[in-house]
């Protein structure tokens, strides 16, 4: 019910709606990728992602942000930044970004 009570005027409101929103984009990240590149990149597999990256938004979604379940999103939070910063980029170079696995024609900044 936290999530549908608008406070605009508060700053928390604002950090805890983009901390959904950043959990919300690396979940739908990690269902949309293959789950081939995980095991390819040496990564955890894509269930353990998904289990881990949808607890996580599941929690803030039903308690929302209070002092009880704060430590939880904080854990959440740090699971979805290592799925962004350490995760997706690994998967992206071996996919090519677009699910194929075809990296040919490409430099160290991109594609030529």
């Amino acid at each position: 019910m936290q999530i549908l009570y608008f406070d605009v005027l508060n700053p928390f409101w604002w950090i805890a709606t983009a901390i959904i929103g950043f959990k919300t984009f690396a979940f739908v990240d990690a269902a949309t990728r293959r789950e081939d590149a995980y095991r390819a990149a040496d990564k955890k597999t894509k269930p353990f992602w998904l289990v881990v990256l949808g607890l996580a938004l599941g929690l803030d979604l039903l308690f929302g942000a209070n002092p009880i379940t704060g430590f939880l999103t904080l854990i959440g939070l740090v699971a979805a930044i290592v799925y962004v910063v350490d995760v997706r980029p690994a998967i992206k170079q071996l996919t090519d970004g677009r699910g194929s696995g075809n990296n040919r024609n490409t430099g160290p900044y991109g594609p030529w």
